[in-house]
């Protein structure tokens, strides 16, 4: 299981991920975002606990994003399948998502909604993830979002496939750093193994996250 804990003086986050049957609870304060992670973890397949608080809607759907995409990323095996490819219908709305988790973080929409195209955005970049999103057809707001979080969850889905090898040309990346004076020279060490995943492991063995923050304002999908 992953666990990520996030605490700033705007939010309070708590994220719990693991492989699963889809199940899911939610507690925001933040209805539809709500029920945009329990849509996510139904059609990812991945079991999933979000409890969050924050002084406005923006900063706590821009943090949930943060961490959720770091838990996908602490959970991600080294020898998953990387890639997913899905597009989901609903009503008027037709929404096609490309990702690869293999390390790259990098976001392509727009959603219609300022809120909701943010919360991929932040999603992408923590989670280490190409994430393309495309609405080909949709005039309600409240379905292109949606069906955005269905096809995510889907995509995700065939991405965390374990196949027993690492889906890259260049195999496992080993990466060391230190931290030294600067008349200390170049130091050595070993890193850890993995796919092509642009990141250190820390001490205790857990992946290490990049933080992001952007100030995001807008409307509710609703």
């Amino acid at each position: 299981m992953s666990i990520v804990t996030r605490e700033t003086r705007e939010t309070t986050i708590r994220v719990e991920l693991t492989a699963g049957s889809g199940e899911a609870r939610a507690d925001t304060a933040v209805p539809f975002l709500d029920h945009m992670l329990v849509t996510f973890a139904r059609y990812s397949g991945l079991d999933l606990y979000v409890r969050a608080r924050g002084d406005l809607k923006h900063h706590t759907i821009e943090d949930v994003a943060i961490a959720v995409g770091s838990a996908l990323a602490m959970h991600l095996p080294g020898t998953a399948a990387r890639y997913g490819d899905r597009t989901v219908p609903m009503d008027d709305a037709l929404v096609h998502c490309a990702v690869d988790l293999g390390g790259r973080p990098y976001y392509r929409g727009p959603l219609p909604s300022p809120l909701y195209d943010h919360w991929m955005r932040s999603f992408a970049d923590n989670a280490r993830a190409t994430l393309h999103l495309r609405v080909l057809r949709g005039r309600d707001r409240h379905h292109v979002v949606e069906a955005a979080f269905k096809a995510l969850g889907l995509a995700v889905r065939d991405a965390l496939v374990e196949t027993g090898v690492v889906f890259s040309t260049k195999g496992g990346v080993k990466l060391s750093a230190e931290r030294g004076s600067s008349d200390d020279g170049a130091g050595h060490g070993t890193g850890s193994e993995g796919p092509d995943r642009r990141s250190a492991s820390g001490a205790s063995g857990a992946s290490s996250v990049r933080d992001t923050r952007d100030s995001a304002a807008g409307q509710d999908a609703r």
